[in-house]
């Protein structure tokens, strides 16, 4: 068998590793193979087509570092849907307890249990949503900020 289809079959095995792990490094070590085939159809000794694969997997893997750190470290813009409403404030239209009650967030209707099941958090008191689980959101009463006691 030739070199050349050697490191073309290796690329083609890499590429499809990477479309089942998603890692995107099986990407660019296939890429570096892709390569080495290249420069395998061009006679270069197996040294060098050893060589070739090395510098080509370098040099992918540190073009994609940059973008792949950028990625990882930069926080979400916006958040969507229901994750959305999580940590904004509501009103209660009808009391809450541990068995149920509604809020209205954003100018919606939504079913609202507290986070503590002791709580029974009256209508008309401003409450912070905790967390969204299905259809429920899942609030707390909004506590006063401190004030210093008279003198």
């Amino acid at each position: 068998m030739d070199a050349w289809l050697a490191w073309l079959i290796a690329a083609c095995a890499l590429g499809i590793a990477e479309i089942f792990s998603l890692t995107a490094a099986l990407g660019v070590l296939g890429g570096a193979a892709l390569v080495t085939a290249g420069a395998a159809a061009l006679g270069l000794s197996l040294t060098l087509q050893l060589a070739v694969f090395v510098v080509a997997a370098v040099a992918g893997l540190a073009g994609i570092a940059p973008v792949a750190r950028r990625h990882l470290l930069t926080a979400r813009a916006e958040r969507f849907g229901v994750d959305a409403l999580i940590g904004r404030s509501a009103a209660v239209t009808t009391d809450i307890s541990a068995v149920g009650g509604t809020v209205r967030i954003g100018g919606e209707e939504w079913s609202a249990r507290a986070c503590d099941d002791t709580l029974v958090i009256r209508a008309g008191t401003v409450v912070d949503v905790l967390d969204i689980r299905g259809t429920t959101a899942l609030v707390h009463p909004r506590e006063e900020p401190w004030t210093s006691p008279p003198l």
